[in-house]
């Protein structure tokens, strides 16, 4: 089941009265699957007709009952709520409406939870007599609509109701915080407060929702063979626009989550990399400027978007999720538009601010290169060669072409909204947002080719050994500092200083461990390229480690990269390892395996195989008009008389694309008729019409 929801704006909001509220004035909006909050909209101060304007989309993991919209006003109270019963979703499935808020029981609708420690102590009163105080203290506030600057007594009075004992009553507890540690720990169910607005449900304000709601039932998995192959042929397919995942992707443009269960296909079966090299290389013939290149929302972008979001995920909480919490809990004001200043601002000082967490994101994103996910650089790699295939002439497009997702798409929204990425739990306050808007707009700006081309990875010293000399000895390695980039990799005599000798990435072979006996010194490595290889021993076993899978990853991709290797060196007049007295000789032991490691993700591929066949089916009137147009292309050669018509499809082989189109309907129609019959109440349960096996979701 999946649910997808965009335009939120709600209008005509009751403001609560009191005149402390009315200075406090607040909205945002939180979306419940029965009373579990899923999503939250930011805050927005000062309107009572607030325009959210957020989409979400997500997965519904389990089964529910309603799907609720809770409108927050003044910070902890509601205005209103609107609750849509799980059979009534499909009613309003694709459409756009207006709903009336409904008044929220308070006393029905749990709000969280709050994590207690609780004493009871026994205090000796003025008079002399003995009593009881009870002491909490509020250890965490779990599903509360918390807002920065508030405390847990601003939502609600808990009330603890202990074992049934004559002596003890209900107890309102409020908030102390007397004692470090309490010796009773407990989890307690909130009730919230009501808001004493007793307005009828057709003056609390309306909300507008736009809903899409699906609900798939998945067949066994022998029914999605033929479906599931089509789609993996994809990169295979000549040209690319004609193979059936291009065909999806064309039909359903306006629609973009239908790309995902795709991606998600493609990335579970290591096809994804060929498949969006292809779909690039289409992109770029249609691309005259370097200066656009990938900058629109194409199919080519819109995979790699999807794929960077379900690989990326580690990766962004590695480099990013610190530096984000900083920003977000130090709180420093970076405003440096007069216009916005406060009063007592300092601009100067706003100025330092702003530089500072700027400094401290670009390091983290730029230092980040050994962590991004191999997956990433195989794309970006692919990128670059085909950037620099199509515009031979400008040295900096194939920078430009990786910048345009890593920075742009990838690193500048995640700044930019960190809560939609799980950097943060829920949107910072609007201050911060500010902040985070403006460091957002300044990675964009310097994630320019300059950055990515002077990219370094590592910067170490080593031990290296002279290139060329056949004698062994303690005079032939030499301390250097070993230097590589994205494009090079150099070592030097001081750190910082002119290169001795640089190797071009493009140009390494191989990237092995060197047997401890070739020279007796441990933690070696070899470098092979064109020319000698290069021998290097690192300050321990860990940064051998680290060099060896750095350099790997920049080469992975290299044209002519060696089957075999020599894990010795050669002197005496052999390699020692296998003792060939040719030097030219090819190795004796299998390289590392440079293949794509299992990415280990989460995919029922039946599932989502499912959703590429309800996508298909409910696009079906697309794919007829796209057969027309390959029947007619395909029959008449003259000038494009209908070309109006049918420029929403790319056909570049109309005979091409005409068969993949026939074998997916063929297939569709197959896919049809099992759901028919597994849908027909007459066909009996375990029969061979309706076989036991199978799932569904």
């Amino acid at each position: 089941m999946h649910m997808f929801s965009e335009r939120l704006q709600a209008k005509n909001l009751v403001p609560v009265s009191g005149s402390n509220r009315q200075r406090d004035l607040c909205t945002f909006c939180t979306v419940s699957l029965d009373q579990e909050e899923v999503f939250r909209t930011k805050v927005f101060d000062k309107s009572l007709s607030p325009f959210y304007g957020e989409d979400f989309y997500f997965e519904i993991p389990r089964p529910f009952q309603c799907l609720s919209f809770y409108v927050h006003v003044c910070v902890c109270l509601f205005s209103g709520k609107v609750s849509i019963r799980k059979e009534d979703l499909c009613k309003y499935s694709g459409k756009e409406h207006w709903f009336s808020l409904q008044p929220v029981d308070p006393n029905s609708e749990v709000q969280g939870k709050v994590h207690l420690e609780m004493r009871l102590n026994e205090l000796i009163t003025e008079n002399g007599s003995m009593c009881q105080q009870l002491l909490v203290r509020i250890i965490e506030c779990q599903g509360l609509p918390l807002i920065s600057g508030q405390n847990c007594d601003s939502y609600a009075t808990v009330s603890l109701v202990g074992p049934a004992r004559s002596d003890q009553k209900k107890t309102k507890v409020k908030k102390k915080t007397t004692l470090d540690c309490l010796p009773v720990v407990h989890r307690y169910l909130l009730q919230p407060k009501g808001n004493g607005n007793k307005s009828k449900s057709d003056d609390l304000g309306s909300l507008r929702l736009k809903l899409t709601y699906i609900e798939d039932t998945v067949l066994p998995s022998t029914c999605y063979t033929s479906l599931c192959n089509l789609l993996l042929k994809s990169p295979d397919v000549k040209p690319i626009s004609a193979s059936a995942a291009h065909i999806l992707g064309d039909i359903c443009r306006e629609r973009y989550e239908a790309i995902l269960p795709m991606v998600r296909l493609l990335l579970h079966n290591n096809r994804f990399v060929p498949f969006v090299s292809a779909v690039a290389a289409l992109e770029l013939e249609n691309t005259q400027e370097a200066n656009t290149i990938f900058r629109g929302n194409t199919l080519a972008t819109r995979c790699i978007d999807d794929m960077m979001k379900i690989v990326g995920k580690n990766y962004l909480t590695v480099t990013l999720k610190s530096v984000i919490d900083e920003i977000c809990d130090s709180n420093k004001t970076c405003e440096i538009d007069p216009i916005k200043l406060k009063e007592g601002d300092n601009v100067e000082v706003n100025k330092e601010n702003l530089q500072g967490y700027v400094q401290k994101v670009f390091s983290s994103i730029t230092q980040s290169s050994s962590s991004c996910p191999p997956l990433m650089c195989d794309v970006f790699r692919s990128l670059r060669q085909l950037a620099s295939k199509r515009f031979p002439g400008d040295p900096h497009v194939q920078y430009s072409a990786v910048s345009s997702f890593v920075f742009l798409r990838f690193f500048a929204v995640a700044v930019l909204s960190p809560h939609s990425f799980q950097l943060r739990s829920h949107h910072p306050d609007p201050e911060i947002s500010r902040t985070l808007t403006l460091i957002s707009k300044t990675i964009q700006t310097l994630g320019s080719w300059g950055s990515l081309s002077k990219n370094v990875f590592f910067y170490r010293e080593v031990q290296k050994r002279a290139q060329g000399k056949k004698r062994i000895g303690k005079k032939n390695f030499k301390k250097r500092w070993l230097r590589v980039t994205n494009r090079e990799l150099s070592y030097h005599k001081h750190r910082g200083k002119e290169a001795l000798c640089i190797i071009d990435v493009k140009n390494i072979r191989a990237v092995e461990k060197l047997d401890e006996s070739a020279f007796n010194r441990k933690n070696m490595f070899q470098v092979v390229h064109a020319e000698k290889p290069l021998y290097v021993q690192a300050g321990n076993c860990v940064e051998a480690s680290e060099w060896m899978e750095v350099l790997s990853q920049v080469s992975r991709c290299n044209e002519g990269r060696l089957a075999t290797f020599h894990p010795s060196n050669y002197g005496g007049g052999a390699w020692q390892c296998c003792k060939n007295p040719s030097d030219s000789a090819p190795g004796c032991k299998p390289c590392t395996a440079t293949m794509l490691a299992n990415l280990q993700l989460d995919i029922d591929c039946d599932r989502e195989t499912e959703r590429v066949f309800s996508l298909l089916s409910s696009n079906d009137s697309k794919l007829q008009n796209m057969e027309d147009a390959c029947a007619s292309l395909a029959v008449y050669q003259g000038p494009q008389r209908e070309q109006e018509e049918y420029s929403k499809f790319t056909i570049q082989e109309p005979k091409e694309t005409f068969r993949t189109l026939k074998q997916l309907r063929n297939i569709m129609e197959e896919l049809q008729k099992q759901h028919n019959i597994r849908s027909d109440p007459t066909a009996q349960y375990g029969s061979l019409d309706n076989p036991i096996v199978g799932k569904t979701s």
